[in-house]
């Protein structure tokens, strides 16, 4: 990415690629490794890639509808990318519920961090795997959206196409449902 085009708001490079299909490149350069990251905890690594592809594909398809006041396309593309997560539902539970009988995450990590943390940790994480996994799909995209991709109630609003208040209120029982099931408090 050059320097001109890492000043450019994402708006500008969706209204340029119009006309230059290269500039979507660059979004693509700012964001497909968060992307991934995002869905392959939803659905696995494999899958990921696909979910990459799909996002970017989908959103320079519907570049020219883009709504050019907001000047971060993320939110749109992790809307998108959530759609596509939808559609592999079915695999995200059955991960989340293999996670939850035998412990395993499928993302790879460096030994030492892994054996540290699996030790400590084995039992929660089948557990928090059991509560998202019992999650309705609205609910457990708003929380994942927050607690991994950090984004604010209105970056979720506008990634899925709900309100705020929707945000809110999903949020808080998912959050409610996920303390009942881990016995936590404090989450």
């Amino acid at each position: 990415m050059s320097v001109e085009t890492a000043e450019i708001d994402d708006a500008e490079l969706i209204r340029r690629s119009v006309g230059d299909r290269e500039q979507f490149a660059v979004l693509f350069d700012r964001y497909a490794r968060q992307i991934h990251l995002y869905a392959a905890r939803r659905i696995g690594t494999q899958a990921a890639d696909d979910i990459v592809a799909e996002t970017f594909l989908a959103a320079f398809r519907r570049r020219g509808s883009y709504d050019l006041s907001y000047p971060l396309a993320r939110p749109w593309l992790y809307g998108i990318a959530t759609t596509l997560v939808a559609r592999h539902r079915r695999q995200e539970e059955r991960m989340l519920r293999a996670l939850a009988r035998t412990g395993v995450d499928p993302l790879p990590e460096p030994i030492a961090d892994t054996v540290v943390r699996r030790v400590a940790a084995r039992d929660k994480e089948r557990e928090l795997a059991e509560a998202l996994a019992s999650l309705s799909r609205g609910d457990r995209d708003v929380l994942l959206l927050v607690a991994w991709e950090g984004f604010s109630y209105e970056e979720v609003a506008q990634a899925l196409g709900i309100s705020p208040g929707t945000v809110r209120s999903r949020l808080h029982r998912a959050r409610r449902k996920t303390r009942a099931v881990l016995g936590d408090e404090e989450l």
